[in-house]
């Protein structure tokens, strides 16, 4: 029986609104946006430059993951084409993908030659703790931290086994696992060993030397020391070089390995070198290199690099490996377009530049306004610790967030972290220029003085 037409048009009415409350809908509270008390809505973007759905443009100082620039022509072009051709996985025989393998390896020294190609960064880092116990034969981890009070630290993914041993993770959920060990972070600015100390390099890996003699103490061995290149959660941190060495014959003597997570540094944002644990020295060589993030300008991709003798070790399980978007055809012809890009528009050196350039304005600014307490960084990897006073250099949080919310306002997107959430961290595509470093500063130093101006008026008053 057929229903009357007015009871059909009820009901699809009904249907209608149903899907209209649903796109309404707050997201879950675990899902966090930028500015989410007023945000924004992307709609396209363009080398270093967002567009909103007004039409309105925005600097992107925040975006690593658009390394060479939003939606890079040859990148573009370069994953269209392909797509056009092939799309499959990794089960089969192809040139872009041998292709790809051997560009990486060109960038890294000769050890790292094995490549396991997956499609996150997350998903990179679980392979690179497999691959460390399966060659140990041992299960702990040693990761960084500022303090047990702290807020933000080490972060490596959001699988399982990644927040396990994520500190700005673990802290919220379950606890710290037996098999972790928190070594404190090497931070010369707020950190446990600071400027000041007559030797902060060998103070930071005894800590860790500290905790392999307690854990061995208690029975457990030592699989991997985890480490972000430069931490980035844990406020842009540039560790004091000379630091890696010590600690890695810290963890081999103790028959572990050496895991330098490049997720958000690699590729040539120091600029300096193609890759942030190069910063350490010709003499380091960490055992495994995690990548992801700026390794496809966005594209599903990522890596792993590591030594014959680790593969071969994780071979020897029987279990085989294969990834259905990592090593792709379309992914292998993505990541290779972004190194023509990077070699072609030479943006190690610009990055070099401009990032030199940034730092002294920025440092111009730390003389001027008593509230940046500090400027570090290399390349186009630059953070900013703002504070309340220059003696206890307490996190100024609120002025931090207070800042990122008025740049927005005249059309620049930052963002803060740090233990404290007070560190402005610069991390923008690399094709981020001078005339952007400029208009950047001049805008930060136009907010801090009119603030400034404010606090006096009041106090005077």
């Amino acid at each position: 029986m057929r229903l009357p037409r007015c009871v059909f048009q009820r009901k699809s009415a009904i249907a209608v609104l149903m899907i209209l409350k649903s796109l309404f809908l707050p997201p879950s509270s675990s899902c966090k946006l930028f500015f989410s008390n007023d945000p924004l809505k992307i709609v396209k973007a363009k080398g270093q430059y967002m567009y909103d759905e007004n039409g309105r443009q925005y600097l992107d100082c925040i975006n690593n993951v658009a390394h060479v620039g939003h939606c890079h022509p040859d990148v573009v072009k370069a994953a269209y084409e392909q797509n056009q051709l092939l799309n499959t996985n990794s089960r089969y025989l192809h040139d872009n993908l041998v292709d790809y393998a051997d560009r990486l390896s060109k960038t890294l020294p000769e050890k790292l030659c094995i490549f396991y190609f997956l499609n996150s960064g997350s998903e990179a880092n679980d392979l690179a703790l497999r691959l460390a116990r399966q060659y140990t034969k041992h299960e702990d981890v040693i990761v960084l931290d500022h303090s047990a009070n702290c807020f933000l630290s080490a972060y490596h993914g959001h699988l399982t086994s990644l927040i396990d041993i994520s500190p700005y993770k673990f802290r919220n959920l379950e606890g710290q696992k037996e098999w972790v060990h928190v070594a404190p972070v090497p931070d010369t600015y707020r950190g446990l060993y600071r400027e000041d100390h007559e030797d902060s390099v060998t103070a930071y890996a005894d800590e860790v030397k500290n905790i392999i003699e307690q854990a061995h103490k208690r029975g457990r061995k030592i699989a991997a020391f985890f480490v972000e290149s430069l931490p980035s959660v844990g406020g842009q941190i540039i560790p004091p070089a000379g630091y890696f060495q010590k600690v890695a014959g810290h963890v081999h003597k103790a028959g572990g390995v050496f895991i330098a997570d490049e997720i958000q540094v690699g590729f040539g944002r120091v600029g300096k070198h193609f890759w942030a644990f190069q910063l350490q020295g010709e003499d380091f060589i960490p055992d495994i290199v995690t990548m992801g993030k700026p390794i496809g300008n966005g594209h599903p991709l990522a890596c792993v690099a590591t030594t014959k003798e680790i593969a071969a070790a994780f071979a020897a399980t029987g279990v085989e490996y294969f990834n259905t978007f990592g090593g792709n055809p379309v992914s292998c012809a993505t990541g290779l377009a972004v190194l023509d890009v990077i070699e072609k528009e030479h943006l190690q050196a610009h990055a070099t530049e401009v990032g030199n350039f940034l730092m002294k304005l920025l440092k111009d600014q730390q003389i001027k306004h008593p509230i940046i307490g500090d400027v570090r960084g290399c390349g186009l990897f630059i953070g900013v610790d703002l504070i309340k006073d220059q003696a206890e250099r307490t996190p100024a949080t609120a002025e931090a967030e207070d800042l990122i919310k008025r740049l927005k306002e005249k059309y620049i997107l930052l963002s803060t972290d740090g233990p404290g959430r007070n560190v402005l961290k610069f991390k923008p595509p690399m094709c981020f220029n001078m005339e952007d470093a400029k208009f950047l500063v001049e805008t930060i130093d136009k907010i801090l003085t009119g603030k400034r101006i404010i606090k006096t008026f009041k106090n005077r008053g």
